[in-house]
C-alpha cells in the first residue's frame, strides 16, 4: 500500500526524548542474524550521522535564535537515534570485519540504488563508484585473512561476490575530475534526490569510519590499505556531493533530509527480519514523521513554498538489500576500465590522471597492491568468493 508521510503524524516531540535505559538496547548477534540486518543497521547509522552534521552545518547558517532552538531540540533526538542504531552492532565483530560489512553496504547499495535510477547520469556516477567499492572489499577480505586468518564469506555469507573489481591503485584521480554535474533541483526525479542523499550519506559515514579506525592497527600494511582506501573515500564523497544541485534552499535540504529518513526507516521496517531491530526501525519511523512535520512548517515560514513541490506524493518502492551479483558482472564486463575527464568518464588516461598516479604512487607499489603481494606469499593465491563462475572480464581471472 503507497505510504505518503505527509499525511500521518508521528509521536510529538516531546515524547520523543528517551532514558539510558531505553537507549541500552541489545545487539545484534553477528553469527544469527541475516547480513542485510548488518548492512541495514550501518546505512541508517549514515544516514543519521549526516542528519546530525546537516543540522549543525544548517545551525551555524541561521540568524533566528528560535529557529537554532527547534533545530537544537530536533537534532538531540537525531543523535540518540544514531546511538540506539550504532549500538545495535555487537563488540564481539572486529574492525576489519566491521569494514568487510561497510564494503558490502557499498556495494550492494550502491548497484541497487544504480538500478533503480531513473536518471542516466546519475544511474552512470552510482555504476561507477560501485566498481571501485567492489574492489574495496575485494582487498579488505585478503587483508582480513592474512591478518586474522578468517575468511569474508562468513561475513558476506554468499550474498555479494568477492573478487577483483576497477583496480584500487587507478582510483587515485585528480581531484578536480572527482566532481560531477549536479542534478536540476526543479526537474529532476523526487527519487533522484533521495538516492544522491543516501549514497552520500552512506559513503561520507565510510570516510569517517576509515579516518578515525585505520591508525588503531599495529601492523603496518592495514594502516597503509586504510590510509590509501580513506583517501578514494574522500574522493568518492567529492564525487556523490557533487550531484546535488547546490541551489537548494536550507529549507529544501531539510525537508529533503527528513523526507529520506521517512523513506529508509519505512523500506527497512518493511524487509527487516530481526524482531527487535524491527522495532527500533518503526518506533524511528514514527519519530521521523514528526521530525518531517517540523521541517516543512519551517520550509512554509521561511522559503514560503509547500514541500509537496519538491517530494514525491507518495514513498517510492522500498529501498531493498538483496543480491545484484548479475548486474555488477555486467558492469565488470564493460566499465572496469573507466576513469574521469571532468564530469565526464572516459577509457584513456590523460595527462592529469597519469600526473596524480606519478605522484600519489611515488614509483613504488601502492598498499592496496601490497596487500595482494603479501597475500600471494601466504596462501599462493588470492581469496575470492565467486559463487557466479569465473570472473566477467578475462583479465582478472585468477
Amino acid at each position: 500500500m503507497a505510504f505518503n508521510p505527509l499525511e500521518h503524524r508521528g509521536i510529538p516531540l516531546d515524547r520523543q526524548l528517551r532514558s539510558w535505559r531505553e537507549l541500552n538496547v541489545t545487539p545484534i548477534d553477528p553469527d544469527a542474524s541475516d547480513p542485510y540486518t548488518r548492512c541495514r543497521i550501518i546505512t541508517m547509522n549514515g544516514i543519521e550521522v549526516e542528519a546530525i552534521l546537516f543540522g549543525h552545518n544548517l545551525a551555524r547558517n541561521c540568524v533566528d535564535p528560535e529557529v537554532k532552538r527547534q533545530l537544537a531540540r530536533t537534532r538531540y533526538i537525531e543523535a540518540q537515534q544514531q546511538k540506539v542504531v550504532n549500538w545495535l552492532f555487537p563488540g564481539v565483530s572486529s574492525v576489519l570485519e566491521t569494514t568487510i560489512a561497510y564494503e558490502q553496504v557499498a556495494v550492494d547499495l550502491t548497484a541497487w540504488v544504480a538500478r533503480m535510477e531513473p536518471d542516466p547520469y546519475l544511474k552512470q556516477a552510482y555504476e561507477f563508484g560501485v566498481l571501485e567499492d567492489f574492489d574495496h572489499l575485494y582487498r579488505y577480505a585478503n587483508l582480513y585473512e592474512m591478518i586474522e586468518h578468517r575468511k569474508a564469506e562468513a561475513i558476506v555469507d554468499g550474498l555479494t561476490e568477492v573478487m577483483p573489481g576497477r583496480p584500487t591503485p587507478m582510483h587515485h584521480r585528480n581531484p578536480v575530475d572527482n566532481v560531477r554535474d549536479p542534478y536540476d533541483k526543479n526537474r529532476t526525479d523526487p527519487l533522484s534526490r533521495l538516492h544522491a542523499l543516501t549514497i552520500l550519506s552512506a559513503e561520507q559515514q565510510t570516510m569517517n569510519f576509515y579516518m578515525n579506525t585505520g591508525p588503531t592497527y599495529m601492523e603496518p600494511i592495514a594502516r597503509q590499505l586504510y590510509q590509501e582506501i580513506g583517501l578514494i573515500e574522500e574522493e568518492h564523497v567529492t564525487h556523490y556531493e557533487s550531484l546535488v544541485d547546490p541551489g537548494e534552499t536550507w529549507w529544501e535540504q531539510l525537508v529533503t533530509h527528513e523526507y529520506n529518513e521517512c523513506y529508509l526507516y519505512h523500506s527497512f521496517m518493511e524487509q527487516e527480519s530481526h524482531p527487535k531491530v524491527k522495532a527500533v526501525w518503526e518506533l524511528h519511523l514514527n519519530m521521523e514523521l514528526e521530525h518531517l512535520r517540523i521541517a516543512c512548517d519551517l520550509m512554509r515560514r521561511h522559503d514560503g513554498r509547500e514541500p509537496e513541490e519538491i517530494l514525491a506524493p507518495e514513498l517510492p518502492n522500498v529501498l531493498t538489500f538483496e543480491p545484484n551479483k548479475a548486474y555488477l558482472r555486467e558492469l565488470l564486463a564493460t566499465q572496469i576500465d573507466l576513469t574521469t575527464l571532468g564530469a565526464g568518464y572516459v577509457r584513456e588516461a590523460h595527462e592529469r590522471f597519469e600526473e596524480m598516479q606519478a605522484t600519489i604512487h611515488g614509483g613504488e607499489a601502492p598498499p592496496s597492491d601490497r596487500v595482494m603481494q603479501q597475500h600471494q606469499e601466504m596462501f599462493g593465491r588470492d581469496y575470492r568468493v565467486e559463487t557466479e563462475g569465473p570472473h566477467p572480464d578475462p583479465a582478472q581471472r585468477a
